[in-house]
């Protein structure tokens, strides 16, 4: 859930507001609601209400990006409230002066947050269709004796199909991510420049040759 969405760029109270309705609602049914990472411009103020939120709710978690430089920082800062996190690599254009220009350093980074958050002990989502940092994941659990209850794979939907059917055989929890509703474009354009060879799989979707 974007906070722009609940009015992150109009009105702080009314962002607090809204979100305050729907924590509410989710706390009674106990689902978990996750505050998602927009750009890094409104990082900080995202991450400012998760704190203020998760002092008062139990069902809410938010998402960090590796590709900002500032992430490891943000996950140091976030250990306190031991979180519930998804951690992804990052979708949002962004300038190299507040994000990693090279994809390997993305990569490094990201393994670097898991094998954190993992060892802190709190849940840990990981959002990735990449099979290195699946098999990074994989070891990292065997080898340090982590418990797969503590932490699942995330992946879009119709994406990696079969990894997500070999990943949930071998006993890891793997969730699927359908999104939903008219504002998709954006959402649809990170995804391609996220990745892609998801054009391939677009072209698929909607029968185009």
């Amino acid at each position: 859930m974007k906070l722009t969405s609940l009015g992150l760029d109009i009105d702080a109270q009314l962002v607090y507001e809204n979100l305050a309705r729907i924590l509410d609602a989710a706390e009674k049914q106990k689902i978990m609601v996750t505050i998602d990472m927009e750009d890094e411009q409104r990082c900080q103020k995202t991450l400012d209400i998760f704190k203020d939120f998760k002092k008062r709710y139990s069902y809410v978690s938010t998402v960090l990006q590796a590709y900002l430089y500032r992430t490891e920082n943000d996950l140091n800062d976030l250990h306190p409230y031991q979180p519930f996190l998804r951690l992804v690599k990052g979708a949002y254009q962004e300038l190299p002066d507040v994000a990693f220009p090279e994809k390997t350093d993305v990569d490094e980074n990201y393994k670097r947050l898991i094998k954190t958050q993992l060892l802190n002990g709190h849940y840990t989502a990981i959002a990735t269709h990449d099979d290195n940092m699946i098999d990074h994941t994989k070891q990292l659990v065997k080898d340090h004796n982590i418990s797969l209850d503590s932490f699942e794979f995330q992946m879009l939907y119709g994406m990696r199909t079969t990894t997500q059917q070999e990943l949930v055989k071998e006993g890891y929890k793997t969730r699927v991510y359908v999104p939903y509703g008219s504002d998709w474009y954006g959402f649809f354009m990170r995804r391609l420049a996220e990745r892609p060879a998801n054009i391939a799989f677009a072209q698929k979707g909607m029968a185009i040759k």
